[in-house]
This record gives structure tokens, sequence and C-alpha cells, in this order.
């Protein structure tokens, strides 16, 4: 598999968990194991997209029970002798191998992945975020040898363009070392949020300058926390901000704010 792979450094490992949970898109290569007919493939992948089951096949770094998965689309579907190419998006922790298997057990004939370019990995893509080892090389040695940064930041994006794709609460300044140092954010301390976050989703914790505090999970939902003055607005799972960043304005033994 050639394409996409973000690559976290030093502390950004800390969003790893954001960017696993992410969507994907790829472009694969399918062969079908006999002659047939494009209007019968192109109807049996549709019915593929939206939510499929699906088991991981034998080599696989997971247990292989069945599992539901969500394929958002599947387009661009081009045929060539006994290949099909097309691009398919789908959730994370899909198996496009054994979706393309699958696809041939439908068709009768079976069915194997011939090629395989992941596109998208939940917010970097192809088109606008990819590097290769090559840049990064020329990009270390303009700031090594001419001490010039400018390329390296090109290249080595913030951190918090990997959470791009999350709702996000932003917070008071005043409650951010409590955050770092592991407390649950009460809705007193958030000032702005993003619309459309529901109980367990995935947030992230912004500073008002926009800096990524933390990661979270929602308690209540963006209405809930907008019309209501106290109570738990999200777990905080995930401290990204170090600790004493921000001066601390907190309460000794309180576990919120």
């Amino acid at each position: 598999m050639t394409g996409v792979l973000p690559v976290a450094l030093e502390e950004a490992t800390k969003i790893s968990q954001a960017l696993l949970l992410a969507g994907k898109e790829y472009v694969c290569v399918m062969r079908i194991h006999s002659r047939t007919p494009e209007e019968k493939v192109r109807k049996v992948i549709s019915e593929f997209t939206g939510e499929i089951y699906q088991r991981p096949p034998l080599v696989s770094s997971v247990r292989r029970s069945v599992r539901k998965r969500t394929i958002y689309y599947i387009n661009d579907i081009e045929f060539k002798n006994d290949y099909v190419l097309f691009r398919v998006g789908c959730q994370s922790g899909t198996y496009i191998r054994k979706l393309v298997f699958d696809i041939g057990e439908a068709l009768g004939c079976g069915a194997h992945m011939a090629e395989l370019r992941r596109t998208r990995a939940g917010p970097f893509t192809e088109d606008k975020s990819l590097v290769t080892l090559y840049d990064l090389s020329d990009a270390y040695l303009s700031w090594k040898e001419d001490g010039d940064e400018s390329y390296l930041r090109k290249v080595v994006q913030p951190m918090e363009n990997a959470l791009s794709h999350i709702p996000k609460i932003y917070i008071r300044d005043s409650a951010i070392d409590a955050i770092c140092h592991g407390a649950d954010l009460a809705l007193p301390g958030v000032l702005r949020l993003d619309s459309g976050i529901v109980p367990k989703d995935l947030v992230g914790i912004f500073s008002e300058k926009g800096e990524a505090v933390a990661i979270g999970k929602a308690f209540m939902s963006s209405e809930e926390m907008a019309g209501l003055d106290h109570g738990l607005a999200a777990d905080t799972s995930r401290v990204i901000m170090q600790s004493g960043t921000y001066p601390p304005m907190w309460r000794r033994g309180s576990r919120s704010l």
C-alpha cells in the first residue's frame, strides 16, 4: 500500500487516538477472476455502501470477530479488462482487501485486491498534506545548514491540524491548568463550542488562542452545554498541553473546572 500515512512526533503522539478513529479514503484496484459485465459489477459494488458487516482477514492485527463498518461512498469506478479501479471512503478499521473479497463473492466469480493507495487519513489528504522522506530530509538540511526553518514548518505541521476533523470546545485561560492536571471540564470553563456535539463524542479541548489542551469525551450535547451554566461538559481522557504552560487559577483539591 502507498499514500498518506500521518506520523506523530514527540508530544504529538498524544493525539494518535483521534487519528486512528478518523475516516479514511482509498483508491483501490480490484482484479475480478473472470470477465463480468460492467453493469453487474457496478450494481454489486453499490450494494456495499452504507453499513456492512465485516470479519477481518486472516492476516490482521485484531481479533477476527464480525463487526459493523460504514462505507460512506464508492465512486470513480473505471474498468480495464478484468481490473476495476474505484475510490472508497470508509470508517476507520475497514479492511479494503476484505471488502474486495466480499464483492468478489457477491459477483460469484471471486476477486482480489491488486493495488491500494490511501488518499486521505482524517484531515490529511494526498493533494494537500503528502510529503516524502526526501522532502523532510531537504527541509531538515535547510534548517541545519542555513538556519532556514520555513521549509521545515511546511512539512512538519502543528499537532492542532490533526484535530481539525473533530468538534472543539474552547475554554477559559483560567481553566487550562486544571485540565492539564487531569480535571474534567466543567461548564463554567467553557467559552464557546462547535455545534453538533452529541454525548460520548470525541472532542478537542482548545485554548482561546487555538492551542490543543486535551482530548475528551462529551458528557452532553452542544445544545445542553449552551443552555446550562453548571455541570460537567466533557471527560478529560488525554492531556496534550504540559501543565504549567498557563498559570494555575484553580483551587487545589477540586476535581473539575
